[in-house]
């Protein structure tokens, strides 16, 4: 498990709120989700998008079983099915052109292989794949924080971290994307660790 002592020592120096809030969800507990390349980890969360985590497992089941000589499909192989093939999987059109945008982009270098990806800033990766259709800077930051493991993420638009701040400063109205954003800066490099803690307050008793 990695150790967080320094950023825990980080964030709770820098706010008392969020000191508070580590006192009563204790240590972090964040743990990366896999080590997929970046192409497999983008079309299974193209594939998640608006749906529940049964259904798109179900569908993502499905669209893997399209290839049964692979544990996952390469993208030269994604792109030669047919998206009637897809689309009876369970994938609707909209992730069927997602999917197949992603293989492009992945077959052309602009999705870079898990080696790359890894030498890659924030900033640089966020900026490669939000070229992709279907792929905004939330997908990325999830891919950054639970494939990458990247600390200083601050998934401002994210409504989990939205309400967990609200509940920790006892705030009546959720803070919007624009004014959470520049919050974050005190958390610096940590902010990942500080987004976490805000996920668990959702979690904890009124």
């Amino acid at each position: 498990m990695t150790d967080f002592t320094q950023a825990i020592a980080h964030l709770t120096r820098s706010d008392k709120v969020l000191r508070r809030l580590i006192q009563k969800v204790g240590p972090c507990t964040l743990k990366q989700k896999n080590h997929h390349n970046p192409f497999r980890s983008l079309v299974e969360s193209i594939t998640y998008q608006q749906l529940n985590g049964t259904a798109a497992a179900t569908i993502l089941g499905r669209v893997k079983a399209l290839f049964p000589a692979r544990r996952f499909a390469r993208p030269e192989e994604l792109l030669d099915i047919t998206d009637e093939r897809l689309r009876a999987a369970g994938l609707s059109r909209a992730k069927v052109a997602a999917v197949k945008d992603l293989a492009r982009n992945t077959i052309s270098g602009v999705v870079p292989t898990a080696r790359a990806i890894r030498k890659l800033s924030d900033t640089e990766i966020v900026e490669r794949l939000t070229v992709v259709r279907g792929i905004g800077p939330w997908t990325v930051e999830m891919l950054l924080i639970f494939n990458l493991g990247r600390l200083d993420v601050w998934p401002a638009a994210d409504f989990g971290v939205r309400k967990g701040f609200a509940r920790a400063y006892g705030l009546k109205k959720l803070p919007t994307p624009k004014e959470l954003a520049p919050i974050g800066e005190k958390w610096r490099p940590y902010r990942t660790i500080a987004a976490w803690y805000f996920w668990r307050a959702t979690e904890l008793p009124e």
